[in-house]
This record gives C-alpha cells, sequence and structure tokens, in this order.
C-alpha cells in the first residue's frame, strides 16, 4: 500500500508510470532514513548526472510542490516521509477493506499444483509435512493473487514398492492383522522385506516380477493392491481434515498407466529413445545431465516416464499456463532430467513447469526412514500438540468455551507454523516445545495476539462506534501507532513477494512483524478511553481491527486458524 502510493506519487516526477517506478523503490532499513527510499544510481547515466544531484532535484520539487510529504536526501537516495493526518487514516480505511490483500494479477491464468502425494500403504508421517502445507500455502496465496488453482495430490500409488509390499505380505502377512491396522501392519512389512533383503538380495528380483505381474493386470496382485489404496486413503484424509487441506484431484500415478505407451511411441518417432544395457534411455548430454531412465530392463516403467505423460494430460487437458511440483529437494536431479526430456520433445511450455524444492524434517536431528521404521506419525504429532495446548489454555483461561476446539486450532497451527516460518529449503529440525508455545516466534504467538485484539474490540464497543465515528489520523500520531500501520500497508507486497519467490515464509515473516508492531503500539499507550473520547478510542480500535483482519487472513493464507478466543 505504501509502496503503491509512493509510485503514483513519483510517478511524474520520474517521468515513468507508476508500475516501473515501484520495483525501483524500497523501505529503508531504519525510520530515520524515512518511510520509502528511492535509489537514484539507477538514473546516473541516463541523465547524465551523479545521484546525489538527481536525489536532491526531485526532494526540491516535490518539498515544494506537497505538504503532505517531505523528501530528504541521503547520499544518492531519496527518501520519502509520509506525514498528514489523512495518510495514516486512509492507509487503516484501506487495510479494513474485505478485499485487502486480494488482486486480479493472475486472472485468466491456470496453475496446477502438484502437493503432498504420500505412498500409498505407508504412514502418512511428519516427513509428509512438508509438501503438503508448503502446498497448501501457494494454493491459498495464488488464488489470493487471483489465479486458477488447481491442487493434485499425485498418490504414490504404483510403482517397485508395491511389488516387495505383495511379496512381503505372501511370505509372512497376516490377513487379519492387515485388517485390524492396514497402515502399521503395511509398514511392518515393509520394513521386513527390506531388512530380509540385506540378507537375501534376491528379493529384490522378486519384487520386481511382483510389479512386473502387477502392470500386466494380474487379477490377484490388482486385488491386494487395491485393497492397499482404499485402507491408505482413509487414513491421508482424516489426517487431511485436520489440517484443513483439500484437493482438487487424488489422480495419482496408476491414473496415468494408460497414457504411458502413448508417450513412449512418441519418443521413438522422434527417435529420442535409445537402448542401454537393456532399458531404454533419453539422453540429455546436451543440458549437463545424466540420461533420463523411461523403461527398465524388464520393460516395467519408472518415474521418469509417468512424470512426462501426468505433465503432458496437464498441460493439453487440465489447460494449465504453470505447473509447480511441491516436491523435497533430493528430488531436483529427476525433475530437471524430466523438463528436459519435454523440450526435447518440442514442448516449449515446458519452461512453465517448475519444481518447488524444500529441505528435510527431522527430529532432534534424526532423519526419518520409512524402510526402517523410524517414522513419527503425523497424527501423533499433531494429537501431543493439542494436548500442550490445551494445558497451557487451561492455565491461562480455564473457563473458555469450546477450549478442545481452540486447543486443536493452536495445536495443529503450531505444527504447521513451525514449519512454514522456515525458508522452504532449509532443513527443519522439529522442536515441539518451541512450536506450541504462546511466546516467540510461533504460531500460538500470533494466534493469542490475535484473540487478543478481538477481546480489546469487544471490550471497546467497536462494532457499536463503527456507526457514528470514523478513522482520524490526529488520534494515530504516535511513532508505534505509524510503525503498525506501516507494516499493515506491506501486507499485499508479501503475498506479491511470497508467490514471487513461492516461498510462503515471507507471509509468515511479514505477521509476525505485524504482531510485533501491534503489540509495541498496543502496549504503548491508553486504546480504550471510557466514554470521554469516542473519537480516538475508534480511531485505536480500528488500527487494531484492521491488524486482527490481516494476521486472521494472513495466518489463512498459511493454512491456519485464527481462534477469536483463547
Amino acid at each position: 500500500m505504501l509502496l503503491n502510493q509512493a509510485s503514483v506519487i513519483l510517478s511524474p516526477y520520474l517521468e515513468l508510470p507508476p508500475e516501473k517506478v515501484h520495483p525501483k523503490l524500497e523501505i529503508p532499513p531504519e525510520q530515520k532514513l524515512g518511510d520509502i527510499s528511492l535509489p537514484c544510481f539507477a538514473f546516473a547515466k541516463a541523465l547524465r548526472q551523479p545521484p546525489a544531484t538527481i536525489a536532491q532535484r526531485l526532494a526540491d520539487v516535490i518539498n515544494a510542490d506537497r505538504s503532505d510529504l517531505r523528501a530528504e536526501v541521503a547520499g544518492g537516495y531519496l527518501n520519502l516521509f509520509f506525514h498528514g493526518e489523512h495518510w495514516r487514516s486512509e492507509f487503516v480505511q484501506r487495510a479494513l477493506d474485505e478485499r485487502y490483500g486480494r488482486s486480479d494479477a493472475g486472472k485468466g491464468k491456470r496453475i496446477v499444483i502438484d502437493m503432498s502425494s504420500p505412498n500409498i500403504a505407508k504412514p502418512f508421517g511428519i516427513g509428509h509435512l512438508r509438501s503438503t502445507m508448503i502446498g497448501n500455502a501457494l494454493v491459498r496465496m495464488y488464488r489470493a493473487m487471483g489465479y486458477d488453482v488447481y491442487n493434485v495430490n499425485h498418490i504414490g500409488d504404483w510403482g517397485t514398492q508395491f511389488g516387495k509390499l505383495i511379496v512381503a505380505y505372501l511370505k509372512w502377512g497376516d490377513r487379519q492383522a492387515l485388517e485390524q491396522a492396514p497402515i502399521r501392519e503395511s509398514l511392518r512389512l515393509y520394513v521386513e522385506f527390506h531388512r530380509q533383503a540385506e540378507q537375501r538380495p534376491e528379493l529384490e528380483d522378486e519384487a520386481s516380477e511382483a510389479f512386473a505381474k502387477l502392470e500386466r493386470g494380474d487379477a490377484a496382485m490388482r486385488e491386494l493392491w487395491q485393497y492397499f489404496v482404499d485402507e491408505s486413503l482413509k487414513e491421508f484424509q482424516r489426517v487431511y481434515e485436520r489440517l484443513g487441506v483439500q484437493f482438487d484431484s487424488y489422480a495419482g500415478e496408476s491414473f496415468y498407466n494408460d497414457k504411458i505407451d502413448p508417450v513412449v511411441r512418441k519418443l521413438e518417432e522422434l527417435e529420442l529413445l535409445e537402448e542401454d544395457a537393456g532399458a531404454r534411455i533419453v539422453r540429455l548430454e546436451e543440458e549437463g545431465l545424466p540420461p533420463c531412465l523411461i523403461l527398465k530392463k524388464d520393460g516395467s516403467t519408472i518415474y521418469a516416464v509417468r512424470d512426462l505423460a501426468t505433465a503432458l494430460y496437464r498441460n493439453e487437458k487440465l489447460k494449465a499456463d504453470e505447473i509447480l511440483y511441491v516436491v523435497g529437494a533430493e528430488q531436483s536431479l529427476h525433475f530437471q532430467q524430466v523438463f528436459s526430456a519435454l523440450r526435447k520433445m518440442g514442448h516449449e511450455w515446458a519452461a512453465n513447469c517448475r519444481h518447488v524444492p524444500f529441505g528435510l524434517i527431522t527430529i532432534n536431528g534424526k532423519k526419518m526412514s520409512t524402510r526402517k521404521g523410524k517414522v513419527v506419525m503425523l497424527e501423533e504429532v499433531l494429537d501431543e500438540a493439542a494436548e500442550r495446548a490445551l494445558r497451557i489454555i487451561d492455565g491461562k483461561n480455564p473457563d473458555l468455551a469450546n477450549k478442545e476446539t481452540v486447543a486443536e486450532a493452536v495445536g495443529v497451527g503450531a505444527i504447521v507454523f513451525g514449519d512454514l516460518k522456515h525458508h522452504r529449503q532449509l532443513s527443519v529440525d522439529f522442536n515441539l516445545e518451541e512450536a506450541v508455545s504462546f511466546e516467540g516466534e510461533t504460531g500460538p504467538y500470533l494466534q493469542y495476539t490475535h484473540a487478543r485484539i478481538r477481546s480489546l474490540l469487544r471490550k471497546g464497543k467497536y462494532e457499536e462506534l463503527r456507526s457514528r465515528c470514523s478513522v482520524d489520523g490526529e488520534h494515530l500520531s504516535s511513532e508505534s501507532a505509524w510503525a503498525c500501520i506501516k507494516t499493515l500497508s506491506g501486507y499485499e507486497a508479501a503475498i506479491r513477494e511470497a508467490v514471487r519467490q513461492n516461498e510462503p515464509f515471507v507471509v509468515a515473516k511479514y505477521l509476525l512483524a505485524l504482531a510485533k508492531d501491534f503489540n509495541r503500539f498496543y502496549n504503548s499507550g491508553k486504546i480504550v478511553y471510557d466514554g470521554a473520547d469516542e473519537a480516538g478510542t475508534f480511531s485505536k480500535l480500528s488500527l487494531a481491527a484492521a491488524a486482527a483482519n490481516v494476521l486472521r487472513d494472513g495466518l489463512n493464507l498459511l493454512g491456519i486458524q485464527a481462534p477469536s478466543e483463547m
């Protein structure tokens, strides 16, 4: 908001349209350097003047023309100070608009986001949290920017792991145990297979043959596979409901089985497919990449060819303008190969396919491993977080209505924010005690700040005052009020930047800054006056309401609820 306003103000002086001015502006690191800064170095060559001279010339004309701004020069920088009561009231009123934080920048563009994608017959561990919640935040942020978003849970329901699971079940399985606890028993069998395979490597060949039979449509193999799929989806859906995550499609790897042969035929027609040691590959040496394996020696498919078929379907059938793959950083080479193969097939739109990588999640520094059975169930982590939150709420507000529901929102929010507050490409070492704290850079801290503001609004009868009062910037003249207003004005820019980088961390960081600035304003002086000064009370409550609305909306973009009472 502040950047947009500065762009409009500076536009005629620079003889540039506002959209060209906006990228050149900066937020100064210190308040004494102004509210907005324009580095003038980029104009020096064209104008044949030193940056400081350009800055001084601009400052002189702006100060002569406007009484609501003060322009100062510091070296080659033009620093703008917004002053005047109308800026404060105008910015607060804009932030109160229900459309604040929304734009039509993505109107007419469809984006497909591939996210979560757990493997069938394996537990939904905490390791799945990152793709699920980073992807969920991106879905919500792109929609806020006006994009037509179609999100896909590309379930891992095909591949050699099913050959391993089937072999394990046939050798060591128990149908009754499988029916009583399908996922845990599947995990036990999967771990047992890998334990046994260390001493009996021939089991790997048996697993490959079992999967090959499954691909050929063997009825017995197919029936067992379908059972694993159905039971896994039931468990996954329960977790998704707690996380507040929904999908437009659950089309997993098996959905593309009948779409693979046309891809292989097309690669053959284009003379891109070569045989190598019995397997079939696409060479990518010209892009500095190792060959992309398409078919294994036994003729069974591999991830790459299924991802080629998937990308083609999303482009041709789903009409995607962009495709994002929210998948771990360890798959970076794989996606480079897939996108490169698409380009070799002549698909220029492959330039709009992007891998959104993220780092590992660990518990106390230890990586999870399904093969070794080292899995921390996400649902168990959510349960413990909700229990911890309930204990804290009991201590702070024992009479709170629906406190179990609130504790669930706080516990789940703590886990989600504990992930999203980090740059996605960094690895996250999870600490539950820190995540659930109501202090520090945590989800509960943001939720508690929001709830405290809602309590303040009720106490000050904000809704009642709205019918007879208006925002007056005279009552928002304190340094702490202006700092909070300026931070509020940056919400739209934070969303745009988060989308540009595909980085929810940007919004998480922004919300922490807003909560910090609001709490400084809250603690700097009285907000609710006892009937004597309705105009002052309403103006300050309006700033509080704007902060609460943005906190709630920003948390929602991250997939986190914002209770009105805690």
